[in-house]
């Protein structure tokens, strides 16, 4: 029998049908939904006379354009006001589990999915945002979508979709102190540069990624679609099965063991074939922060920056223009560098263990003056824990306050804007030109990083605060 990779397992089990010379109609088994990319999808669906066909499975919640702030108060904005509405009556219409803004699981789509167990290995998962990755953590494809597709699996709980070419990224031996997922993330991209994984799912593997926690997990899968692949995934094994037991759609009883025993095999055969494999050294990476303006332009926070010439395709071409953006020059470091404004949040790293990592780091310290802090759970379970743990007291005594949950400063949408002009050390995936606001210049790094940035008012080495 041929050898199969965890990839061609879970995606040839869920070809419904295959065009010749042309994409496979994959059945979809769970559908996210937000507001901003699915009253478009609605729309088309009502005229043709249609409803969503499985409504049971898809779920949603508002989470890009909502304010973090006063979240009992009706939202100022009105576009942003009028698509959370949207989504409310279209999922009152439709019969569709809606987590509003006033429900006690609300959240940001790819947090609340894994957190309330609805993310289960082996499955397919779309979502209307290209971080929708982020569930490859459990042994999933999940993959981003367009409206159009959104629409498409509305109407028939499938898709048409190309296979993908394989990818396996190695991560063996042990992470130095203070290194993360993120770093990881950061360190991997850097390395095959942001369109190295083009045409391509990728399966992570190696011991330093079988340490991780899941939330480290979903915090790379997140990322995997930066370096251009179409996803990222990582075989279930115990970590996950215990992560997933006793969430409120986990499977219970009989029902438990006999998904535990099909999780069990899911995972690459021994004489899998990829297309595409990487080993990287755990012990190469340091935390990690970025100097440009895509994801791949990262380095060790004691580096310097680069002068471009290694560089190739576009990124050599935006290379120059990306640095005038950020006022920086090659060769300069970025360490030291002053900070404005510090996020911790988004579906990268607004989990519970991220503010664990922050709280962990802040504790007995004090804020820079000069430095703005947001601190946004990814979910209203997020800012529960941070409660019911005493973290948001260590925040508060180093200066901090906690804001309510939502997508915040990942992506501009909502009125957590940086300015134009300042330096952001983010724990979000992007930092394109106008990401966090328009002329805003966003580092991306770890919750310890940021931990650092926030308390030294500078790019910073936490291991050396």
């Amino acid at each position: 029998m041929e050898a199969k990779t965890l990839f061609d397992k879970i995606w040839d089990g869920h070809v419904v049908s295959q065009v010749k010379d042309g994409p496979d109609v994959l059945y979809i088994d769970r559908h996210f939904i937000h507001e901003v990319t699915s009253p478009v999808a609605f729309l088309g669906l009502e005229k043709r006379g249609m409803k969503v066909f499985r409504p049971q499975n898809t779920i949603a919640t508002p989470d890009h354009n909502v304010p973090t702030i006063n979240q009992h108060l009706p939202i100022k904005e009105e576009l942003s006001r009028f698509q959370v509405e949207t989504l409310r009556l279209n999922c009152a219409k439709n019969d569709i589990q809606l987590y509003s803004l006033d429900h006690q699981y609300h959240g940001i789509v790819h947090i609340i999915g894994p957190e309330l167990g609805i993310t289960q290995p082996g499955m397919t998962i779309v979502c209307g945002d290209s971080h929708t990755s982020t569930h490859g953590a459990f042994g999933s494809i999940a993959f981003g979508i367009g409206t159009s597709e959104v629409e498409m699996v509305f109407a028939s709980q499938c898709i048409l979709q190309p296979k993908p070419k394989k990818m396996r990224i190695n991560v063996e031996g042990k992470l130095l102190d203070s290194v993360t997922a993120k770093d990881i993330a950061l360190y991997v991209i850097a390395q095959i540069s942001s369109s190295g994984g083009t045409g391509h799912f990728i399966e992570f593997s190696g011991s330093a990624i079988r340490s991780l926690t899941m939330e480290g997990r979903m915090t790379l899968c997140n990322m995997s679609i930066e370096c251009g692949a179409r996803g990222g995934m990582i075989a279930p094994d115990e970590v996950t099965f215990d992560y997933i037991k006793g969430r409120e759609y986990a499977p219970k009883g009989e029902e438990w063991e006999t998904k535990l025993a099909q999780w069990q095999q899911l995972k690459s055969d021994e004489n899998a074939v990829f297309d595409v494999e990487f080993t990287f050294d755990a012990a190469d990476i340091e935390p990690m922060i970025t100097y440009g303006t895509n994801p791949g332009m990262g380095m060790g926070v004691n580096g310097t920056i680069p002068t471009g010439e290694n560089l190739v395709g576009s990124d050599r071409i935006t290379f120059g223009k990306a640095l005038d953006y950020m006022g920086f020059k090659p060769g300069e470091k970025i360490k030291g560098k002053k900070v404005d404004y510090v996020f911790i949040g988004s579906c990268t790293n607004g989990r519970i263990e991220d503010f664990r990592l922050f709280a962990n780091f802040v504790k007995g310290k004090k804020k820079a003056d000069h430095v703005t802090a947001w601190i946004v759970p990814g979910s209203k379970k997020v800012e529960k824990q941070i409660r019911e743990e005493g973290l948001v007291e260590i925040f508060e005594a180093a200066g901090f306050a906690l804001r309510q949950p939502g997508c915040s400063a990942c992506l501009a949408m909502n009125d957590d804007k940086i300015p134009e002009g300042k330096y952001s050390v983010s724990t979000s995936n992007r930092n394109f030109e106008g990401r966090q606001g328009p002329g805003a210049r966003t580092m991306l790094a770890s919750p310890l990083m940021a931990a650092a940035a926030a308390i030294a008012g500078v790019v910073a080495d936490p291991r050396e605060i």
